[in-house]
């Protein structure tokens, strides 16, 4: 080797090993921090514990947040049996534990098969106490943490959350996010930081004692990246606000490229036309160097001005995205032809090439590729403004008694609107006056008219169609259904998904790993290419830094999700995050609670079967009209029932109720008895003829009533619990989907067996309790499946919050919906199959996109780096791999795009086959009277009757622990303590 080659080896692996220490090494270590008034430690779960030892102080409560990245029953629960707590960890997920260490000392934790260990040290005020020797266990040296609240107790307020948006474009790949997040991160106060690459949008939760708003700003602006705060995020003015900033960075791409493209061109065509056709009849004008430096000088500092300051200033930070591959590229050769211009007798002759038409070309159609993302992925966002337009401008409101029209934003709680034929309802509330059918399609999803009545509630944004009609308001402003609906979108747009984090781990070494292969791509083709060896070297290393795109990976998640989310808020399905939107596609199991999610929730007449040459009119309408007089909603279900088929019911008289049994009316002179056999029994009737009837129906889990008239058995009336009119084609549709489907109920054996073969399910857990969902949940959980969790009551909460996606009926409790991690608008079953075919579309569409951005990096850097140069002679030219890295993101986004096209799956038919077997059901052994009563406690928001031992979340408030059933509950709890306390 020669001595310029040694010297370019050697310097190569210095600059390598530099690097390495410069954006892995030791940086400013973070301090713990108090979090929200307790002490919090992350511990990863892989095998073990990390760290397996945890410092925390007595008395100040403890949040140990799991990450489990494994799956298996090893290290699925976790156990400290010194404090009496344990927690089931969900696979490949965070799950927090919390409680108050309330004594000082060594306690071991486990997992719930006690295969692995660590440690908890429980210190009084600021002593330390050492780790015995015995509780190493697997004999390395454990790993050790300092949680937060060590030391003294700083007292701090609750936690606040900021948004800011990305604008003029700075932020191109996943890098970006993941510098800003370490950034950020690195603030004392800070609790939460996640920046979502395709949305734009940064989101922060801090505390303000600590930090502000401003002071992140400054750094996020310090760092490279231009951001403005989103002070009223789903609003109509933030998003015209950062609309007109997406329009004013289009046209300021717009403006570079075209200056780029003008001055590039002459130079570009000069150098192609002399090199590949030399033509002699180029003016050699346009060959002098001094010229093309003149043409390309400005688009170096004004065309790539984005993309040189923000790779530079993360330089400043020890980090690097794709902008700082692009700048050292063409830094590289634009200096490199500089030098053979200014200079040229300090290079050997074979070594005077200029480079300036390559700098103007990857700088210009790099900006250009940015450009057409740009504008493709302003469609990936227009859900949010779709359903703000939605949104009425006015409403007509009777204030002294005459109508007036205000701006939406002046009606109040109370306010009579006033709403005409094909106007938009403006806001939430309850028909007072009038009778309409309304257009609920583009809130519930659901294309068929709803008819509204006096009593009824109408959603804000539907649209009223035959006739006029008032309405009391009841919720306004950011309280009406639709703007719930906006922000759960916009929460659900700016999360990530799990799959996310092997995107932001490959991202968090892409861009380092990329430099490092560039160095050794100029260090192998220095010292083996061809000559002229420097040249090649130059121009391989250049092509390894622009072929390099990280930002298709970073692309590849959110930009589906975004759409994803948009198109579910379409179907009337709301997404709370985006990791239920992944886990929802993984289904296995699928349970369905029986009333108001299969059935209807209220009774119905379902059955009229008269005996003895009675008419079937006449036989209702004489139990109905003996009804009137009871409460009972079986009653009041048969008096329904013959007001829809028309009868006119006659007054009772000498009403008697039996209790136990039945009523004893007097109707048009005529004697009527209603009620059980046992009723008719004591009256000496013969049932005889009724039983059989009666039987049957019962079979098919209805609730038959004997009637007798003036001492003859008149007949059965049976009333039922109806099967929602798409249960049963949306079971057949699940199970097609490879899903099974599970019915969980809390009625008897035969009830529950005759609901489930009606609608075709197999499975039934029936005689459950309402506070033992949540185990049956964590019973189907324990079989090692996926489980998700169909309902609506508030007595479903716990087990919506138990499963691993919670689907929570639209129609049902507002409890219910904040437990869940789906709910669906309309309260139709078929959302069901939409959320899950939705999410399935939405998984695979990043599946497509993470195999264009890997299998694009894959195959492109050795391509650039020159691996088919020794056998077949092949180099990459910088200018097509500019090419390359702009229409691979724009694959991704154009990929992404397509998911818009999603349609909602047709169900099965209504009249597909039932399965021949009989459903299998399942009924829990009761306890014995000699065990024990589990101790509950009540949680303070929902007021349901929980087992502390299995709480959601716990919280320590005035020296008081407070147990919750779901993360809903403790977050409602945590921003507003003595409303619940009280």
């Amino acid at each position: 080797m020669s001595v310029a080659e040694i010297a370019v080896t050697l310097g190569g692996l210095g600059a390598i090993a530099f690097l390495a220490w410069f954006f892995f090494g030791p940086k400013k270590a973070r301090v713990a921090q108090i979090k929200g008034n307790v002490q919090e430690i992350e511990v990863t779960v892989k095998g073990g514990y990390s760290p397996d030892t945890i410092r925390v102080q007595k008395g100040v409560p403890l949040r140990l947040i799991f990450n489990r990245q494994e799956a298996g029953d090893c290290s699925s629960r976790v156990v400290l049996p010194d404090f009496q707590v344990s927690k089931t960890l969900a696979a490949f997920a965070k799950t927090t534990l919390e409680f108050t260490p309330d004594k000082a000392g060594e306690f071991g934790f486990a997992c719930g098969m006690n295969m692995i260990h660590g440690t908890l040290i429980v210190e009084e005020g600021e002593g330390a106490v050492e780790p015995a020797e015995a509780q190493r266990g697997n004999g390395r040296t454990p790993e050790h943490a300092l949680a937060v609240g060590v030391g003294p107790t700083m007292q701090v307020g609750k936690m606040e959350q900021v948004e800011f948006a990305i604008v003029g474009g700075g932020v191109t790949c996943p890098t970006c996010v993941v510098n800003i997040e370490t950034v950020l991160k690195d603030l004392p106060g800070m609790d939460e930081v996640q920046v979502n690459f395709g949305a734009e949008r940064i989101t922060a939760r801090y505390d303000p004692n600590q930090v502000s708003p401003e002071q992140m700003q400054q750094l996020i602006e310090a760092t490279g990246y231009k951001v403005h705060r989103r002070d009223e995020p789903g609003t109509q003015e933030t998003e015209d606000r950062e609309a007109a900033d997406r329009r004013a960075e289009r046209q300021d791409l717009k403006r570079r490229v075209i200056i780029g493209a003008i001055l590039t061109a002459p130079v570009l065509f000069a150098v192609m036309a002399d090199e590949f056709f030399g033509a002699s009849w180029l003016p050699s004008i346009l060959l002098n160097r001094w010229l093309q430096f003149g043409l390309i000088a400005p688009v170096m500092l004004y065309t790539g001005w984005p993309i040189h300051r923000t790779g530079w200033l993360t330089l400043r930070h020890r980090t690097a995205d794709m902008n700082t591959l692009i700048t050292i590229g063409t830094t590289a050769a634009f200096g490199y032809s500089l030098v053979v211009t200014a200079a040229p007798g300090v290079l050997p002759q074979d070594l005077r090439e200029v480079y300036y038409e390559a700098v103007g070309f990857i700088l210009t159609l790099i900006l250009l590729g940015r450009l057409l993302e740009a504008i493709a992925k302003g469609g990936t966002s227009e859900a949010i403004r779709k359903l703000i337009g939605l949104q009425a401008k006015t409403a007509r409101v009777v204030r002294d008694g005459r109508e007036e029209d205000i701006p939406i934003e002046q009606v109040q709680m109370g306010d009579i609107v006033v709403v005409r034929p094909g106007e938009k309802v403006p806001v939430d509330g309850e028909v007072v006056e009038g009778r309409s059918t309304l257009d609920e399609s583009m809130v519930t999803g659901e294309s068929l008219p709803v008819t509204k009545g006096e009593g009824d509630t109408v959603i804000g944004a539907t649209i009223n169609q035959t006739g006029a009609f008032r309405f009391k308001a009841t919720n306004v402003g950011k309280d009406t259904m639709l703007s719930q609906i906006i922000r759960l979108v916009e929460q659900a747009q700016g999360s990530k998904a799990p799959i996310q984090r092997l995107v932001d781990l490959v991202a968090s070494r892409f861009v380092p790993v990329v430099i490092f292969i560039a160095i050794g791509t100029f260090i192998v083709w220095f010292n083996f290419g061809p000559t002229p060896a420097l040249i090649f070297a130059l121009v391989n290393a250049v092509a390894v830094l622009i072929i390099a795109c990280p930002c298709a990976l970073g692309l590849a998640t959110p930009l589906s999700i975004m759409v994803g989310t948009g198109k579910g808020a379409q179907n009337g399905i709301l997404i709370r995050s985006a990791e239920a939107l992944e886990i929802a596609h993984k289904l296995q199991t699928l349970i369905l609670d029986k009333t108001g999610t299969i059935t209807k929730g209220q009774p119905s007449l379902t059955d009229v079967v008269p005996v003895d040459n009675v008419a079937e009119d006449e036989l209702l309408r004489l139990v109905a009209s003996a009804e009137r007089s009871s409460e009972h909603p079986l009653g009041q279900a048969i008096i329904q029932g013959a007001k829809d088929r028309g009868l006119e019911l006659a007054e009772p008289s000498e009403f008697q109720s039996i209790t136990g049994k039945g009523i004893q009316v007097t109707i048009d002179g005529r004697q009527v008895l209603v009620g059980n056999r046992r009723l008719l029994e004591d009256a000496g009737i013969e049932t005889s003829a009724l039983e059989q009837h009666a039987e049957r129906l019962a079979t098919e889990g209805k609730t038959p009533m004997f009637a007798a008239v003036d001492g003859s058995p008149a007949g059965v009336v049976a009333v039922a619990d109806t099967v929602k009119e798409d249960s049963a084609a949306v079971v057949a549709t699940l199970r097609r989907l490879g899903i099974e489907v599970v019915m969980i109920t809390g009625d008897n054996r035969r009830t529950a067996e005759a609901i489930a073969r009606q609608v075709g399910i197999e499975r039934v857990l029936a005689e459950v309790m309402p506070q033992d969902k949540a185990l049956e949940v964590k019973r189907l959980q324990g079989e090692n499946k996926i489980v998700g969790m169909v309902g609506d009551g508030i007595n479903d909460a716990p087990a919506l919050a138990q499963a691993d996606v919670g689907i929570a009926i639209g129609t049902g409790t507002d409890v219910a919906i904040e437990a869940s991690d789906i709910t669906l608008i309309s309260g139709g079953l078929n959302g069901v199959v939409t959320a899950i075919t939705l999410s399935r579309a939405t998984m695979r569409n990043i599946r497509q996109n993470l195999v264009f951005a890997y299998i694009y990096n894959a195959a492109g850097i050795p391509l650039a780096a020159g691996v088919l140069y020794p056998a077949f002679g092949l180099l990459l030219s910088p200018l097509i791999a500019a090419a390359a890295m702009s229409l691979s993101s724009l694959s991704v986004v154009t990929n992404a795009n397509r998911l818009r096209g999603y349609k909602p799956m047709a169900l099965a038919a209504a009249g597909a086959p039932l399965p021949a077997t009989a459903p299998k059901v399942e009924v829990r052994e009761q306890k014995t009277q000699k065990e024990e009563a589990m101790a509950t406690v009540k949680d303070p928001v929902c007021g349901m009757d929980i087992d502390p031992n299995n709480a959601a979340a716990t919280e320590e408030h005035q020296d008081k622990t407070y147990h919750f059933c779901s993360a809903a509950c403790h977050d409602k709890f945590k921003a507003e303590p003595p409303r619940y306390v009280a």
